[in-house]
């Protein structure tokens, strides 16, 4: 009888909801207020999760003219709330615009660094800070390179060095027609201390970034292809292409299962919502989920579905243990513990 009560609760709150579809199994869920948007979530192994909100993305809706800011949230808490991180050094914080992040463990001393990619008036640049206490971050250097010059998403392999994603072909906006035109201009940017070149190109639209458990892969999510490519790390930090996996959908962030080694991406079903926002029609969410991808046959499903009644635009979509988190450009994030 129990059973039957919560499958026909279920039911009904989904039909409420108005999803699409619906794998995974919601037991409950809740909106966090992360000050409009929470455009890139990546989490720890001890469960401490980074969230990056506000987000100005030229072309793109915002709800507020109010500088981007940076959270944590401590996915082990019985009531999880994102808590602001406190930024010390002498970082601008009125022009703060964050958007991928990424964060590197330092194995010598397990010092933790989180990279921010920061778009102060629109342009691209790359903050390194480091976690020195519970909601502090100190801020380290400001990177700008003319090879980084329309970023979007990073994965840090380094105390200083990282893997970087240029989403458009030039910096200049009147140059993104190639996009429409169909021409793979993007590439992904290695950058170092001692050294700063392109890693791979032949990207419509390079975005999400990650990298596999035993650090030998990188994953990129070509949102306009609507694929995620996968590359072999080799030496001299050089990437060989190895083989792509269709998705059917524009990805955006890809998250990666530390235990599992599952990829998991937050999707816009429907880009030209995206850009062209009308709240009477938002734009949708969804979350996909990639098995086994370095096997001969990935498994690829749709695990969220929704119609931007409860989440608009999810943009990230991050698993630890029993709990999902789906961020999106500029509305709230979604906190759900699954069965």
């Amino acid at each position: 009888m129990r059973k039957a009560l919560i499958a026909a609760l279920v039911a009904a709150f989904a039909a409420f909801i108005g999803h699409q579809y619906l794998k995974l199994i919601i037991i409950t869920f809740a909106l966090l207020c992360t000050e409009y948007g929470a455009e890139d979530i990546t989490i720890l192994r001890d469960g401490l999760a980074f969230i990056s909100t506000g987000l100005h993305y030229p072309g793109g809706p915002s709800f507020s003219d109010e500088p981007g800011k940076l959270y944590i949230l401590d996915l082990l808490h019985p009531k999880p709330k994102p808590v602001e991180l406190q930024i010390k050094g002498e970082l601008d914080l009125s022009s703060f615009n964050p958007h991928g992040i990424s964060v590197y463990t330092d194995e010598a001393d397990d010092s933790v660094y989180l990279f921010v990619v920061n778009h102060p008036q629109y342009k691209s640049q790359v903050e390194i800070f480091k976690f020195v206490e519970e909601n502090t971050l100190v801020h380290l250097k400001t990177i700008i390179h003319p090879l980084l010059h329309s970023v979007n998403d990073i994965v840090a392999v380094g105390v200083e060095s990282f893997y970087a994603t240029n989403d458009h072909s030039f910096p200049n906006d009147a140059l993104h027609l190639t996009v429409l035109l169909g021409l793979r201009w993007c590439e992904v940017v290695y950058y170092s201390p001692n050294e700063v070149r392109m890693a791979a190109s032949g990207f419509l639209s390079a975005n999400g970034i990650n990298i596999s458990p035993d650090k030998r892969y990188i994953y990129v999510a070509d949102s306009i292809g609507h694929d995620v490519q996968v590359f072999e790390r080799k030496e001299g930090e050089q990437l060989v292409f190895v083989k792509s996996v269709d998705l059917g959908s524009l990805c955006d962030n890809i998250e990666v299962d530390h235990r599992t080694g599952d990829l998991w991406l937050g999707c816009h079903p429907n880009g030209m919502k995206l850009f062209n926002y009308n709240p009477k029609d938002p734009p949708g969410s969804e979350v996909i989920l990639i098995k086994s991808i370095h096997s001969e046959q990935p498994v690829v499903s749709q695990e969220y579905a929704d119609n931007g009644k409860v989440i608009m635009a999810s943009s990230v979509a991050a698993r630890f243990e029993g709990k999902l988190l789906i961020g999106s450009v500029f509305h709230k994030a979604l906190y759900c513990d699954l069965k």
